[in-house]
């Protein structure tokens, strides 16, 4: 992230702190452009459990969040869409050893836009000379992006269809694209193809090698560390594993 970015997000973060500081047990939670409509739903119904609870959201690619958080941001809490964003976390020392917990699953798919659409099957279509512009999350910073990429680099695509890519800063941009018809296709999570069933087809479910995890984790030396521990809880729990059902999400 460019550092003036951070620094208007870290203002940003800083200020709602401030606007909402009445609060006693407020947290901010960092949380996966994926998790946005479900996380919105928990945190009102987490409010509405706890009337003393404020939660302030940050949604982001789960790479730039991180980075907010190493380079200060004041976070207490972070999901992120894998397991390799919150390694990282644990390796720079943001998030600490067995901190973690997975509390929801999900699927990659390919969409497209439902008018016009191009007939595709599997990854092996997309080199159809009709696909030209498909939209994909950048590997670098964007978990969606990782998990297209071993996807594409197991099916031998990878290198073959990098001239049609146009990569993006989170998932729900890449949704934005299909959905508006501005790329012929799009690596997406389910859940998110959901929001916008009315614009966007799912053509497919991509294989994987691995599962599509989110972990939780509270930001060891956040200053709210019982309450972000008592939201994770809540996310955990039998409530809050129904309401995420309900945005398409699948238990751990």
């Amino acid at each position: 992230m460019q550092k003036g970015v951070f620094k208007w997000v870290s203002g940003a973060l800083l200020s709602a702190l401030a606007i909402h500081g009445a609060w006693a047990g407020e947290i901010t939670v960092s949380a996966a452009s994926s998790l946005t409509n479900a996380f919105k739903a928990l945190a009102q119904a987490y409010e509405a459990r706890h009337p003393d609870a404020k939660v302030l959201l940050n949604f982001g690619a789960s790479g730039a969040l991180l980075q907010q958080i190493v380079k200060g941001a004041p976070v207490d809490v972070l999901a992120a869409a894998d397991q390799d964003t919150m390694a990282q976390a644990q390796q720079q020392g943001v998030v600490a050893p067995q901190a973690a917990r997975n509390f929801a699953r999900n699927q990659l798919v390919l969409i497209v836009p439902t008018a016009g659409q191009i007939p595709l099957h599997s990854l092996s279509d997309l080199n159809a000379p009709a696909v030209q512009k498909i939209a994909v999350g950048q590997p670098a910073s964007v978990p969606v992006g990782r998990y297209t990429e071993r996807a594409l680099v197991a099916s031998q695509q990878w290198s073959g269809l990098q001239p049609k890519m146009i990569f993006t800063q989170n998932v729900r941009q890449s949704l934005d694209y299909v959905a508006r018809g501005e790329v012929d296709a799009g690596f997406v999570y389910a859940t998110d193809a959901l929001i916008m069933k009315d614009k966007v087809s799912v053509a497919f479910t991509v294989p994987l090698d691995t599962a599509v995890s989110y972990p939780i984790a509270p930001i060891t030396g956040g200053l709210h560390l019982p309450e972000a521990q008592r939201f994770i809880g809540f996310v955990l729990s039998t409530e809050g594993q129904g309401i995420l059902a309900r945005y398409g999400f699948v238990q751990p």
